[in-house]
């Protein structure tokens, strides 16, 4: 029997009509629907699910603000929130018995349960007595190679340098042979790094054979001892080197010896370049500030990065269409500067010992600026830079060097004839008395020791122990070349004009380019 769900007939009656059910209305089979009321349960259920809304009790109070669903939401975070801070003031903490300190017994156990690096002398891990299935080792085994690094002092010590590293005897002096053969040992750079390979030995009671050996025994040359067949082998490997000279130009600035360090050119060959030019130029009234200065010297630049410095070749100043150009060059077996022309000048004492940016204070009667009376000032003061070199004025021996009071660190130098030279308010010395110097070689360097209001060069010259103004020693010496001589000279300053400018490139092409530009580089390499 077939009857509707009442349900779905409850509602829309339109004048006579009724309406009947939809496809989709509920049938029952068999018996009428149940009409008895819900319990208290289900209405409890329904009322969960009416204040819920959705069934989430999780609000988004950043939407639809002031919405029943909101106001909902704030409330429930309200009443979490207090019920939290009510029942957490009234809570105390739990009182525990405190945990007592291991036994040894259980220290023991927990030792061996627990997991501690080797490292930090850990004792973990449980420990069983051996059993049948041990055997004991007649010897520890040690690792098939062992790989050594050591300095080499001297290069005439290789074999005892290889003897200390532990290298056999026999060995030892089999390779410095090998090394010998191909390079003096005395040639071979103090502090050469050796990678030294030691092999398996046969027991403990002898050294251990050598199974490599490599360092670097020349700037262009590396060597590597092998054993192949039971013997050993000498390879030489070749490193390319750019042995191109290195040209640095620049403007001279505040500063010649600013400058020209902060262009690459090391302290030495500035000093150096000083004392070429110092006899042609006085570098405190002649060098403005737009002054060009030119500087070539030896550089060999090897593929593997590193970098060696040799001598001034070549040494220039453009002060505005005055050029003084000076060439190292030997003639009788002695090296000096000679000038574009081939003239080479000597002056019996420097003008400059330093290359200081002004004079500052002349020889005579001064105002003495610490003192604040009028006093003799001995000698002239040079403005300089702290640190910048203080060179010689002449050959001769140190008569003294160290503290002389006002003076500060101060250095005085006799050159003979009666003559002598000093040199105040260093910041260090680089001699010691009773040395021997030559002119310009760096004695010390700029400072502002003693009675001093800052850096600068207080310099005196004495004649026959009487102070005299260093500017009024006037006597030169020349030398010309001519003939051969001057030709090849002229040469090889043509070749070096040929010089680029600027850092080098690697070596191969760079090396090639070079030569192709001063051909006569080669040839005249051997004079210098």
């Amino acid at each position: 029997m077939f009857q509707p769900d009442l349900r779905a007939m409850d509602g829309a009656v339109d004048g006579n009509a009724v309406a009947l059910p939809s496809a989709g209305a509920v049938a029952t089979f068999g018996r009428a629907p149940s009409l008895e009321r819900p319990t208290a349960a289900a209405r409890l259920r329904s009322l969960a699910r009416d204040l819920s809304g959705d069934g989430d009790l999780v609000v988004d109070l950043g939407r639809d603000i002031g919405s029943a669903n909101w106001w909902r939401g704030a409330i429930t975070v309200a009443l979490l929130a207090g019920s939290a801070a009510f029942i957490g003031a009234r809570m105390s903490p739990m009182p525990a018995a405190p945990v007592p300190a291991y036994t040894p017994t259980q220290q023991i156990e927990a030792s061996a349960q627990a997991i501690a690096p080797l490292s930090a002398q850990s004792e973990t891990g449980r420990r069983l007595a051996p059993t049948s299935m041990v055997r004991p080792l007649a010897e520890t085994p040690e690792r098939p190679q062992i790989e050594v690094a050591a300095t080499l002092r001297q290069g005439g010590e290789m074999e005892r340098t290889l003897r200390n590293a532990g290298v056999s005897a026999e060995d030892a002096s089999a390779a410095a042979g090998l090394v010998a053969d191909a390079v003096a040992l005395s040639d071979i750079n103090r502090g050469a790094a050796l990678d030294i390979v030691l092999g398996r030995r046969p027991n403990k009671s002898v050294p251990r054979p050598l199974d490599s050996l490599a360092f670097r025994a020349a700037f262009d040359l590396r060597l590597a001892v092998s054993r192949q067949g039971g013997e050993l082998r000498l390879k030489k490997i070749p490193i390319a080197v750019n042995d191109a000279p290195l040209r640095i130009t620049g403007t001279v600035g505040s500063s010649l010896y600013k400058s020209a360090r902060a262009a690459g050119v090391p302290a030495r060959l500035v000093a150096e370049y000083i004392k070429a030019l110092s006899f042609g130029i006085d570098f405190q009234r002649d060098v403005g500030a737009n002054a060009k200065f030119d500087i070539i010297f030896e550089h060999r630049l090897a593929e593997t990065g590193e970098t060696e410095t040799g001598k001034l070749l070549y040494a220039s100043l453009d002060r505005g269409g005055k050029k003084l150009q000076m060439m190292r060059w030997t003639l009788g077996g002695r090296e000096q500067f000679f000038d574009a022309s081939g003239e080479a000048t000597q002056k019996g004492l420097m003008r400059t010992p330093v290359d200081g940016a002004r004079l500052t204070s002349g020889f005579g009667m001064r105002l003495h600026p610490l003192l604040g009376y009028s006093r003799m000032h001995k000698g002239v003061d040079f403005g300089a830079p702290h640190g910048a070199p203080i060179l010689a004025a002449a050959a001769g021996r140190i008569e003294f060097a160290g503290s002389n009071r006002g003076y500060g660190k101060y250095v005085k130098i006799s050159h003979g004839n009666g003559l002598a030279t000093a040199y105040a308010h260093m910041s260090r010395f680089k001699v010691s008395a009773g040395q021997r110097v030559q002119q310009g070689q760096v004695i010390g360097y700029v400072g502002s020791t003693g009675m001093s209001t800052g850096p600068h060069l207080h310099y005196e010259l004495y004649r026959n122990g009487r102070a005299v103004d260093p500017r009024s020693v006037k006597f030169t010496s020349r030398t010309q070349l001519a003939g051969r001589d001057l030709n090849a000279f002229k040469a090889k300053l043509g070749g070096l004009m040929q010089i680029a400018s600027g850092p080098k490139t690697t070596p191969g092409k760079a090396t090639a380019l070079a030569q192709s530009k001063a051909p006569n580089e080669a040839k005249d390499r051997a004079k210098i």
